[in-house]
């Protein structure tokens, strides 16, 4: 079992990497420099991957919560847990990148628009998750009280990504299915979110590993001064 793990893992990591080195080729070499916003658009690559990538680590947060509240079963847990650790780092680089490339495109770093205000709401939700996890006294009743949060969270996730069809604002509408977009373009995005996504999986998959180790560690200790 621990062998075909092992082998899966290293594919992953091999794939993720090529991706990874891929993607970086394209951004900077093969995709043409956009002339209103120059050499700094590129960033557009990892944003909208690192948003989308975020939105597919709080959807698997928001399934595997379900699935631990009906069934109890801990390696649920540990999967909403990883997933929501990794959709917050993701979601915290969105936040950075998006002022960068904000103060070229707008001017300012920052607006009380509808997209960025809804994405900080979210980000700060699965901070306050990872909070309630951190601070509660018993691991169980934290894993309850982080996938009732995680579930609600979500909520504010299709909030984020209709902002900017449903209300006027001032971040771009979305461009990847319409006419704003070029083959070139669409290309290398889709293999930046390959590689996002492929990263996330591996961290995830990690991170739910290091944490059924971690149980199984304190079990053993309990054991031992029982």
């Amino acid at each position: 079992m621990n062998g075909r793990r092992n082998l899966i893992n290293n594919l992953l990591f091999g794939l993720g990497l090529a991706l990874m080195i891929a993607a970086l080729y394209m951004v900077f070499m093969y995709v043409p420099t956009e002339k209103s916003m120059g050499i700094v658009q590129r960033i557009f690559y990892f944003h909208v991957s690192l948003a989308w990538v975020s939105f597919l680590a709080f959807l698997v947060t928001f399934v595997f919560s379900i699935c631990y509240l009906r069934k109890r079963l801990l390696k649920w847990d540990y999967i909403a847990h990883a997933s929501a650790e990794v959709g917050v780092v993701f979601t915290t680089l969105v936040l950075i990148t998006g002022p960068i490339w904000a103060k070229t495109a707008w001017g300012i770093w920052w607006t009380w628009d509808a997209r960025l205000t809804t994405s900080l709401v979210l980000w700060l939700t699965y901070i306050a998750y990872l909070l309630v996890r951190g601070y509660a006294t018993e691991p169980a009743r934290g894993a309850r009280f982080g996938a009732v949060v995680g579930i609600v969270g979500f909520i504010d996730v299709p909030i984020v990504f209709l902002t900017v069809n449903v209300w006027r604002t001032q971040h771009p509408t979305t461009i990847i299915f319409t006419d704003g977009i070029t083959a070139p373009m669409l290309m290398t995005l889709v293999v930046c979110i390959a590689a996002f996504t492929v990263l996330y999986v591996l961290l995830t998959a990690q991170g739910a590993g290091l944490k059924s180790l971690e149980t199984s560690i304190k079990r053993l200790k309990i054991r031992r001064t029982g």
